[in-house]
């Protein structure tokens, strides 16, 4: 088991003072977050350039960055928040990066308290090794880019990889839903493929599989270790773009020990709270609130 323990907060902003009130009126210790942004400055000043510029990734929609800050205040806010562990999710969109921004993430992961240390891959000669690499380094969560990255997750060069976290049990936050932008190996058949070659994989639908709800939803129950991501849905943004089927609220209550928090920190082009308040008021109640925001990811992470 890991303690994850908030770190003592700063003088808290009126953001973070809304926060705090929110996991505090659960009963909560905090929060914890499986999708956050952190990898190095160069490559994420690119993302945001990218968003700066509407490109085709966004599906052209204006995506202001709210939390635009420097690396260390942005983990100092988090734990403002009280948000007791995070990822930092990173990706490569060519071969011959993921590599490197898995030895960057080693360094994070040590000198950042309550990072989940995370680590990817991209389907290359040579990934399976530093893969077994990043889980013997203590790797605790994957991330991979279907959209991004532009590569079929069910790829050969791939099928140890999955095999490999399988076994080993860690958990794969995947990109594999076609919002914001459909990509050529976005949409549940591809990344189906890969759970019917290795059912006993735990993989993280990052976005609840935006904008294919209910298409993904469907393969976490047919799937036991199949898990779901929050980022972005729900919020005022998301359900713009890509409302979620209110038909289909019956089914995510049902899953509600395998649905997980996320918020794309930093890159949302809203508050960190308007993601809580966003689940809140779906209406499905404390019980499901806490599991979600809190107690599904303490118990896949071991954190107490």
């Amino acid at each position: 088991m890991t303690d994850l323990s908030p770190q003592t907060p700063r003088t808290p902003s009126a953001e973070a003072v809304e926060v705090r009130r929110f996991w505090e009126g659960l009963g909560l210790p905090g929060l914890i977050d499986v999708h956050t942004h952190f990898m190095p400055e160069r490559v994420l000043r690119k993302v945001w350039g990218y968003f700066d510029a509407l490109g085709p990734l966004t599906g052209g929609v204006e995506w202001p960055i709210t939390y635009r800050h420097e690396e260390g205040e942005r983990a100092d806010l988090l734990r403002d928040f009280g948000v007791r562990a995070f990822t930092a999710m990173l990706y490569p969109h060519k071969p011959g990066m993921a590599r490197w921004l898995n030895g960057w993430a080693v360094d994070f992961a040590r000198r950042t308290p309550g990072s989940l240390h995370t680590a990817t891959f991209f389907p290359e000669p040579g990934v399976e090794t530093y893969v077994r690499e990043a889980v013997e380094a203590g790797a605790r969560v994957f991330k991979a880019h279907l959209q991004v990255g532009a590569y079929d997750p069910a790829d050969e060069l791939l099928d140890p990889v999955w095999g490999l976290l399988a076994e080993a049990g860690v958990p794969a936050v995947v990109h594999c839903g076609s919002g914001p932008a459909p990509g050529k190996h976005t949409g549940p058949g591809p990344i189906g493929q890969v759970l019917a070659r290795h059912p006993g994989l735990p993989l993280i639908v990052a976005h609840l599989g935006m904008p294919e709800y209910e298409d993904f939803l469907g393969l976490a129950e047919r799937y036991p270790r199949v898990r779901l991501d929050t980022t972005m849905a729900f919020t005022d943004f998301s359900e713009e773009m890509a409302p979620f089927p209110r038909r289909a609220l019956p089914r995510l209550a049902a899953l509600g020990d395998r649905v997980l928090l996320g918020s794309d920190f930093p890159n949302i082009p809203y508050p960190y709270a308007h993601q809580l308040r966003a689940l809140e008021r779906l209406g499905l109640g404390e019980e499901w609130l806490r599991a979600v925001c809190h107690d599904n990811a303490a118990a896949l992470f071991g954190i107490r």
